[in-house]
């Protein structure tokens, strides 16, 4: 199986919100398949321990702001300093049972493993192997690259790409601490060597044997293409992208015939067609962008299959085209998901076309014959192997034991102001009583058509464990529902998200999962738009709020040009600086300017200093203003209500750049922390 190609969704998945650029076609778009414009490429022929690694010059994140708000700064960090130390014993308790849980579930889950050609390759402590298939039990493995022997520091591996004939493994890495990717050939033989270093390397493919094409991340934005002759280190512009609300990736078909260079906004989508028979001939265009038309692109013999939101119903179709006549007046239907279902992924064999769904909480199959256009559905086990020929599902006689025994799901929808039913997920302790005396602490995001994250994660296993009902508020915005689910939840429509939200709540009070007082919110980045705003408008539904990189000042962040992501924003938030209307909307449930004097609910918030997506500056605004509100709440009320308790309002500045991700050291410690405020706030015994 082609590197890469096991996710044909992988370029239509949003990846973490802000960095969900999917750029798309653009009439100011330019193409120069010959050019002098040549990004840093670093050639070593040395072994990989006497690699180095000289200053970059060209491309990668821009200091786009300089830090004005030094002194807001220092408060917050001598306010937090002064906190710290109430949580310090709780803190170093729950690190010690979150290690114990890492430890013990860290096996279950998957880690980088690819089948290619002969080999199998694969990630195994922070190194890059591979071994013979006839002899991948045998243990007789090739290291090809160790991340201890690269003069880089905090970095992971993300990416790798293999050429055609197994002589060149191309690398992606990224710092963990900030938004640096670096790109690393090394050529395989006896004694692997790197041989290139190519910096601010977003995405790369192979297209022969020593061609690679890459694309170059500048400001948080992709917007050019090159390609790289390992034969005659020749390297070339091939494509540039001049529309800032696009973001530029590449694809390989599963077949190898094309790269496909996509382009991308957040509603509109264009691709160009490279043969990898032919790499240096000029890009072809699929189909001229569209406004509102997203479509990705796989081939199979000679035609061409195009996954599109193109034509009714909304969602997505699957289209085929000839190759060599593919635009839109030639597009043939042969498949729809349905209203509602979620695609999830969609994977192309030779003979059949697979795509996996998610529709009414439940994950179903459809296999889609390419031969007789038939389709047959099936709905999986936890595990299994599926004929595609025989139409056959064949559950696996081994099955994994489940990590969560004791746990028991729940299936809830909450109908929201306008009538509209919100689907909500549960997770609690088997066998529970009295469950309104639990402490329930809920998750929300409900943006750029991206499903909230109910991955597994080891700490909330151990909540569960400790009692806690975890809950998951599929509110519109997100894509749980599909395409429409999302419309329905941005631009002007993003206050269906904030009254789903205080549905969810308000019905999981009324059945008894848990009560006001025990009960938190948390969410990251642009889920913290919806938790803000309820933070803002029902303060009395929760007790307290942890958000990690939260996006809090839209209005301002989308009136300001000159931050790296406003202009690509505006198809989820809309464009305030020519639109007074939407300039309104966005002021109607901004958190931070909807910042009252009332009572508020304990809040927890981290950030990284040096966030390029989420401003520092905005944060300590906002942080500065919900203090401001809160003091002049209790001198307004001290006469009135004695002994009126303050909220405590901690913000956590950690160094680095990251942005809702960190190293793994920091990242269990920013979790021990967040919960140990959590367990404080709400009271709960930790003695056992």
């Amino acid at each position: 199986m082609h590197l890469g190609t096991k996710y044909f969704l992988q370029i239509l998945k949003d990846t973490v919100e802000h960095c969900v650029n999917y750029s798309k076609f653009s009439p100011t778009l330019t193409i120069r398949p010959y050019s002098r414009t040549k990004p840093q490429i670093f050639i070593l022929t040395k072994n990989f321990r006497n690699a180095c690694m000289p200053p970059s010059s060209h491309g990668g994140v821009q200091q786009w702001r300089l830090f004005s708000c030094k002194d807001l700064l220092k408060s917050e960090q001598e306010h937090w300093s002064a906190f710290q130390s109430n949580y310090t014993e709780k803190t170093e308790r729950l690190k010690q049972r979150l290690e114990t849980h890492y430890e013990k579930y860290s096996p279950n889950l998957s880690s980088l493993m690819i089948s290619f050609g002969e080999y199998i390759y694969f990630e195994e402590n922070g190194c890059i192997c591979r071994s013979r298939l006839e002899e991948a039990e045998k243990e007789n493995i090739e290291v090809l690259l160790s991340m201890k022997d690269l003069p880089f520091h905090d970095f992971f591996i993300q990416r790798i790409r293999i050429s055609p004939d197994h002589r060149y493994i191309a690398v992606g890495i990224k710092n963990a601490n900030s938004e640096e990717r670096v790109c690393i050939i090394v050529k395989l033989g006896t004694l692997p060597v790197m041989e290139h270093i190519i910096s601010n390397v977003f995405s790369f493919e192979w297209a022969t044997h020593d061609i690679l094409f890459y694309t170059i991340q500048k400001n948080l934005q992709c917007h050019e293409v090159y390609l790289y002759d390992f034969s005659t280190n020749y390297s070339d512009l091939v494509y540039a992208e001049q529309d800032a609300r696009y973001f530029v990736d590449l694809y390989c078909t599963k077949d190898k015939r094309f790269l496909t260079i996509n382009s991308n906004s957040k509603t509109t989508s264009e691709v160009w067609l490279v043969g990898c028979h032919h790499p240096f001939k000029p890009p072809i265009l699929v189909q001229q962008r569209t406004k509102g038309i997203i479509y990705h692109v796989e081939h199979r013999n000679n035609d061409l299959y195009i996954l599109t939101t193109y034509g009714d119903p909304v969602g997505y179709k699957l289209i085929k085209a000839p190759d060599d006549s593919c635009g839109l007046e030639n597009w043939q239907f042969i498949y729809r998901v349905k209203e509602k279902a979620k695609l999830i992924e969609l994977e192309m064999f030779k003979d059949h076309c697979v795509v996996f769904l998610k529709y009414c909480g439940r994950l179903y199959i459809d296999n889609i014959s390419l031969v007789s256009n038939s389709i047959h559905t099936v709905k999986p086990p936890v595990r299994f192997a599926y004929s595609l020929v025989e139409n056959k599902l064949i559950e696996l006689t081994e099955q994994e034991v489940s990590i969560a025994v004791n746990c028991h799901a729940v299936h809830l929808e909450a109908k929201s102001k306008d009538e509209v039913w919100v689907p909500i997920t549960v997770f609690h302790k088997s066998n529970f009583v009295e469950l309104h005396r639990k402490p329930l602490l809920i998750h929300v995001y409900g943006a750029y058509g991206t499903d909230v994250n109910m991955s597994f994660k080891p700490e909330n296993l151990m909540l569960i464990e400790d009692g806690w009902i975890l809950a998951y508020c599929h509110v519109r915005g997100g894509g749980e529902l599909g395409l429409g689910w999302h419309k329905d939840g941005c631009t002007t429509k993003k206050h269906n998200g904030i009254h789903d939200l205080k549905a969810c709540i308000t019905l999981l009070h009324k059945l008894e999962f848990s009560q006001p007082v025990y009960t938190a919110l948390t969410s990251l980045s642009a889920g913290g738009v919806l938790a803000g705003a309820l933070y803002n408008n029902d303060p009395h539904l929760i007790r307290a709020m942890v958000l990690q990189s939260p996006f809090l000042d839209v209005l301002n962040t989308m009136l300001d040009p000159h931050l790296p992501l406003t202009t690509e924003e505006q198809e989820e938030w809309g464009n305030p600086l020519v639109d007074e209307t939407c300039k309104e909307y966005i002021q109607s449930y901004c958190p931070y300017q909807n910042i009252r004097p009332q009572h508020y609910p304990s809040l927890f918030i981290t950030v990284s200093e040096n966030d390029q997506r989420i401003p520092l500056e905005g944060i300590l605004r906002y942080m500065c203003k919900l203090r401001k509100a809160v003091r002049d709440h209790v001198k307004a009320k001290s006469t009135d209500e004695k002994g009126l308790q303050m909220p405590n309002i901690i913000l956590d500045v950690q160094p680095g750049g990251s942005h809702c991700g960190s190293s793994w050291e920091d990242s269990l410690n920013q979790v021990a922390i967040q919960l140990a405020f959590l367990y404080s706030e709400l009271g709960l015994d930790m003695q056992k």
